[in-house]
């Protein structure tokens, strides 16, 4: 079965997806090129179940770089995390490295305890968004993203080891998400926003909550009054 988180984000994906199929798009999707320009700055917050680490907080940065055509906004991204690895991955991690060392040792498997290992990542992301009108000032958007994740593991027993060496690694990531927000004022607006990320070795659910921070106007049917 399902855990909960992920059931939670794919069923309040699909129902933010019904409404936003009834919305009016009229302002928004006549956005011209022009509207490429970097405007905004947001802060963010996120919580994400991974299915090798345990679940943890994310912190990070969004960059609202406006409209590359009608309704299509392109927002790139940092985000940090750091979590400890399951114990079943640390001890299957363990017979790998033990099964390797045999190979070079004439059979002879070593005994090894690898203890805690940390894993963090620092992940750099583009998102291509198609955003809606919502009746109240709301925006709707959902999208695509790429991003490439450069991962740390660390220990304190595998520190400076040829085991910490094959940790580390930069791994390309493709995401689906879907989000909302609401324009407080003209230069400064709320959102929020379901993801599910997939990796080679890595796949998890995060949602992220943020406070963005504008300049210059905003583009047609997105700042307060609008709709």
């Amino acid at each position: 079965m399902m855990p909960w988180p992920r059931r939670t984000v794919l069923i309040a994906t699909a129902a933010l997806g019904v409404g936003v199929s009834g919305a009016s798009g009229q302002d928004i999707a006549d956005i011209d090129y022009e509207h490429l320009s970097f405007r905004g700055i947001a802060l963010e917050y996120g919580y994400l179940w991974p299915d090798r680490v345990q679940e943890t907080s994310s912190f990070g940065l969004r960059f609202d770089l406006g409209y590359a055509g009608p309704g299509l906004r392109v927002v790139p991204s940092i985000m940090y995390w750091t979590s400890p690895l399951n114990a079943g991955e640390i001890v299957e991690f363990r017979n790998r490295v033990q099964d390797l060392v045999a190979e070079q040792n004439g059979g002879v498997r070593p005994a090894l305890d690898l203890g805690r290992i940390d894993y963090t990542d620092v992940a750099f992301g583009v998102d291509a968004q198609v955003v809606w009108e919502l009746p109240l000032d709301v925006l709707t958007f959902g999208g695509l993203g790429l991003t490439a994740h450069v991962m740390d593991g660390d220990g304190e027993v595998i520190r400076g080891t040829f085991v910490e060496d094959l940790l580390d690694s930069v791994e390309p990531g493709f995401n689906l998400h879907l989000g909302t927000e609401y324009p407080i004022r003209d230069n400064m607006r709320l959102y929020a926003n379901g993801r599910y990320e997939v990796m080679p070795d890595l796949q998890y659910v995060q949602v992220r909550v943020g406070w963005q921070f504008m300049w210059g106007p905003n583009a047609p049917g997105e700042g307060p009054g609008s709709n």
